[in-house]
């Protein structure tokens, strides 16, 4: 009998597809250009972006977006190390994400024809900087490593498959194994009761609560169950960044706390007696450095231990599913009279509903530049409603206060390794992962700058995409630092560079925008346009985000 010999990439191609995958991302190298291939030659979408971090960065946009597995495919060597900005990013996102790329070759004879100048040790590199690594080093394992790799990153992880070329392209007979299964269990703690007594215990005592929700209570589904916790206990509503909008809408609702926050939820929650924190990880932009929340007991849940107490003390500790331990809460709490619910009293009622975040800050729009905040209150009715916003970083990102969505499926913040560039590259898997809604890229010059030639990407894949490019003519950020500590900020000032004129070469629609005046003029056009559009804002960069000043006091510290 014969036996049908097949590439190994071929048959891992073909595993990848049984999986569903009808997407994947990359940028084609000689040590991974038969993987390529094939998964194209299967019809598995290929979306090649034109720098290695962009495509990782997709990867985990997409994954973001769908929920689904986002897989980049990059070469080894110079390849895996321009990746090396996206991998970080996606390691610390969450998202289920796997990277696969090439590797050296495990037997290399040391005296052969050489130097390679593609040497690089891969695997130590992303083990430093705490990824979970898997290497293929022989034909018969390769599909059991694939499908361990593929397991691990459904768990909500980036992880690293590296495989030499010379096992790619070895003959494999196709029959010789059946494609391992996948074991992906899903495991949340079950809540404790000892916990949720001592936090009842603890509600009991408040007169002024406050239910603040992150991204893990939006994960979680908790939404109407912390709504109704809210109206039984007298609590109002607040949210961190990445949960924003969760409550949109909501009579208690307070907006977003820390940085991001505006005056009258300041004020509100500088009021409250207790703090229930739910799938939060209470980092710096959500406590203002600290100072965002009262002194007062804090009770904090989330499905994992290891989140609770991390970068803010936390009192009362509740392990467990967000949703579910809601839900109990609220069938526990008895309600109290209305005397004993300060927080929802006429007076607050009103307040919150009449409360106009335009009031909360004096334009300082010149000749030729917007007030960034101004421009994002225009933009927030101009742009359709139905919405979906990335973000870069900067100083810019002062804006993300004023644009609304309607949840926090809807928003993506691409800042976890608390770097520049990274929202471009995310922001193209985002909007291949929802092709039928309004993508906006929200992105300040210099992040621009970083992957300009993405903009081939986005119309060469007819990608639906709108960008928003926040330009002050500067490193915003770095400006600013200059600023707060009396130096020199020449270096940090860049030319007025006309982006508009760029995009349109490769088949955008743009605008350049200075004006108030031009945003009215252009809401009757965008509606018509029906090609990737680039609106160049040219904004005041003497606006500083609240942000900034507490970054730099922390480095200061």
């Amino acid at each position: 009998m014969t036996t049908m010999q097949t590439p190994v990439y071929q048959v891992l191609a073909e595993d990848i597809a049984r999986l569903g995958t009808d997407t994947c991302f990359g940028l084609m190298s000689d040590d991974t250009i038969g993987l390529f291939v094939a998964l194209d030659a299967i019809g598995v979408r290929l979306c090649s972006a034109r720098h290695e971090t962009n495509a990782v960065l997709a990867a985990e946009g997409y994954a973001a977006a769908t929920g689904r597995l986002g897989i980049a495919v990059i070469g080894r060597g110079p390849a895996a190390a321009n990746g090396m900005h996206g991998i970080m990013v996606a390691a610390r996102s969450g998202s289920p994400v796997l990277i696969i790329m090439g590797d050296g070759e495990p037997d290399a004879d040391p005296n052969g024809i050489g130097p390679d100048y593609k040497a690089y040790n891969a695997t130590a590199v992303m083990a430093a900087a705490g990824l979970q690594t898997f290497s293929v080093t022989s034909t018969h394992t390769a599909r059991a490593t694939l499908a361990s790799a593929i397991t691990a990153a459904l768990k909500g992880a980036a992880v690293t498959l590296h495989i030499p070329a010379s096992v790619q392209n070895a003959q494999i007979d196709a029959a010789e194994a059946e494609a391992p299964a996948l074991a992906v269990a899903a495991s949340t703690p079950k809540v404790r009761e000892a916990g949720l007594a001592a936090a009842m215990a603890l509600l009991a005592t408040s007169r002024r609560p406050l239910i603040l929700a992150g991204q893990g209570a939006h994960r979680a589904g908790a939404r109407e169950a912390l709504e109704r916790l809210a109206e039984t206990t007298g609590a109002l509503l607040a949210t961190t960044f990445k949960g924003k909008d969760l409550f949109r809408g909501h009579r208690l609702n307070l907006g977003v706390c820390g940085s991001f926050s505006h005056s009258l939820g300041r004020k509100y929650i500088e009021q409250a007696d207790c703090v229930l924190v739910f799938g939060a990880s209470l980092n710096f932009y959500t406590t203002s450095k600290g100072k965002a929340l009262p002194e007062v007991p804090l009770i904090q849940v989330d499905h994992s231990r290891r989140n609770i107490g991390r970068w803010h003390p936390a009192d009362v500790a509740v392990v467990g599913d967000v949703r579910e331990v809601a839900e109990r809460m609220g069938a526990q709490v008895e309600r109290g009279p209305e005397r004993d619910r300060p927080f929802h009293n006429e007076t607050v009622l009103r307040e919150i509903a009449t409360f106009d975040i335009e009031g909360d800050f004096q334009p300082a729009n010149t000749n030729r530049t917007l007030d960034p905040r101004s421009l994002a209150v225009a933009l927030n009715r101009l742009l359709p409603q139905k919405r979906n916003l990335i973000y870069d970083a900067g100083n810019f990102l002062m804006v993300a206060g004023y644009l609304s969505v309607d949840g926090p499926g809807h928003l993506k913040v691409s800042s976890d390794f608390a770097s520049m560039g990274a929202g471009f590259g995310t922001a193209l898997g985002f909007a291949i992962g929802r092709p039928e809604e309004t993508n906006i890229l929200v992105i300040g010059d210099g992040g621009l700058l970083m992957s300009l030639s993405e903009l081939e990407t986005v119309a060469r894949n007819g990608i639906p995409l709108v960008i928003v490019v926040v330009n002050d003519c500067a490193y915003g950020a770095e400006l600013q630092f200059c600023r707060q500590r009396n130096l020199p900020e020449a270096t940090s000032v860049f030319a007025d560079i006309d982006f508009g004129p760029l995009a349109e070469t490769l088949g955008f629609q743009s605008a350049t925008i200075r004006s108030l005046e031009d945003l009215e003029r252009l809401s009757t056009q965008i509606a018509d346009w029906n090609e990737p559009i680039l609106l160049d804002c040219k904004v005041n960069a003497d606006v500083q985000a609240p942000f900034i000043s507490e970054l730099v006091e922390a480095v200061e510290r």
